[in-house]
């Protein structure tokens, strides 16, 4: 019978994988049907960074002192002098990958390649009482049904508590999605296609976010050894950079996310649109280094075949016939300002079109036990744990699925260490982690 059991094992479930080992009367277990800790793989390029500072690690800014921490890491790994010279707060995206697969190595708590098939909530214990002792038989307990991936072998788990950290999934518009994955494909898959991308006569990119510009400057840097031709639409007013003043850096703070709760549902949809340049845009650096490039090719009176084209939707794709062993695409787009169709053909279409959210269907047991709101999403308490439909000493908490009640800075990796805080204090029922008031200098809304 553990204390709490968490499926999925991303930075946020990390961290509290992490934080927890360091408790000694908190028995907790992870799962995850990744054979190992990977963090966007497909977008783990060269020379991009984190767009949060390197104390946004998994346990730092809820236990400076912990062993699991980042600036631990680069001394194990013997990087801390070339770090300290760096002098860089940001740092490169592979290696926080590398670190967090580091922390994940250490921990025997975390358990990968392993896919949680179902879970049940259940108040009999005698069926636990057989294989554990001194279990009170009545309380409730979450059963978990488990495979493993590469046998195919399944066991049974018994847990007090929950923690789901699943995150969330590439999204693709319903119009990308009847072609070729080899052909048109998210960004999260760029890496694992890039070879495609070299041997093809035109690439188009779609978004206006981190990842598109980062996709789009990449195909920038090797466009001229390739020679295709490369396009980039976006349905968004401009290529604008995310909003990265220190005031606007605020809102991903634990105060505002106390303020953002306290605010009606109704208030907090109007909301959440409208701050979509707090997290949505393209970091100013990224966009320099795309100019910079763009302003070097076309020394000496050059024209690579380049187009970047914003207020543009693509309504549909269509195959065109094949010729030879290569597919072209025809892409119907609509300028939204000018209210103008226009046809684009391409051989690749990225798409960095975002993440959604979805529900597990290892939930299916559990549908009625959990609240859902009137847009059948879960309903959060302040303290991160899911209301449900029974009075039970069991809890439920979700890590990066709660935006819709706690605001933009749920999938932020620097309030991780303080969300995983809020839940172990809640596990324990003890101020294990401190969780402080006035974090920022702003205050958000009157008191």
């Amino acid at each position: 019978m553990y204390d709490v059991i968490g499926i999925g094992i991303g930075p946020f479930n990390l961290g509290l994988a992490a934080l927890t080992d360091e408790i000694e009367d908190l028995d907790a277990f992870f799962f995850d049907q990744k054979p190992y800790f990977e963090w966007h793989g497909g977008l783990l390029i060269e020379d991009t960074t984190l767009q949060v500072p390197f104390l946004a690690d998994v346990v730092t800014m809820a236990n400076p002192k912990s062993r699991f921490s980042y600036l631990n890491y680069l001394h194990e790994h013997d990087r801390l002098y070339k770090f300290y010279f760096l002098e860089r707060f940001l740092i490169p995206r592979r290696e926080y990958n590398h670190y967090c697969g580091w922390v994940s190595k250490q921990l025997t708590n975390c358990c990968f390649g392993q896919r949680v098939i179902s879970i049940e909530w259940q108040t009999n214990l005698h069926e636990v009482a057989r294989y554990e002792k001194n279990v009170n038989t009545d309380e409730g307990y979450f059963k978990v049904e488990v495979e493993e991936i590469q046998s195919g072998e399944k066991q049974f788990y018994f847990t007090r508590h929950l923690v789901f950290g699943v995150g969330s999934v590439p999204y693709l518009p319903d119009c990308f999605t009847s072609h070729s994955s080899a052909d048109v494909f998210h960004s999260a898959d760029f890496l694992h296609k890039r070879e495609r991308s070299r041997q093809t006569d035109s690439v188009t990119v779609i978004g206006s976010g981190q990842s598109a510009a980062e996709v789009f400057l990449e195909l920038l840097k090797e466009q001229r050894i390739y020679g295709y031709r490369l396009d980039w639409f976006t349905r968004s007013k401009g290529f604008f950079p995310m909003e990265y003043s220190k005031l606007g850096l605020e809102h991903f703070s634990p105060d505002h996310t106390e303020y953002f709760y306290q605010l009606n549902q109704e208030q907090k949809d109007q909301m959440l649109p409208k701050q979509d340049l707090l997290y949505k845009g393209i970091s100013a650096t990224t966009i320099t280094d795309i100019y910079d490039a763009l302003y070097e090719y076309s020394i000496g009176g050059e024209n690579p075949p380049v187009r970047l084209l914003a207020k543009t939707e693509i309504e549909d794709i269509k195959q065109m016939n094949d010729s030879g062993d290569k597919s072209k695409y025809q892409l119907s787009c609509r300028h939204l300002e000018q209210h103008q169709s226009f046809e684009h053909e391409s051989e690749i279409v990225i798409a960095a079109t975002g993440y959604k959210h979805f529900i597990p269907s290892f939930l299916s047991n559990l549908q009625s036990l959990i609240q859902w709101d009137d847009k059948g999403r879960y309903q959060v308490e302040q303290n991160y744990q899911l209301r449900l439909t029974k009075e039970i000493q069991n809890k439920i908490f979700i890590q990066n699925g709660e935006m819709h009640t706690h605001g933009v800075g749920a999938p932020d990796l620097g309030l991780g260490a303080y969300r995983n805080s809020v839940i172990i204090n809640e596990l324990t029922n003890e101020d294990v982690y401190p969780v402080r008031k006035r974090n920022v200098f702003q205050q958000f809304g009157v008191q």
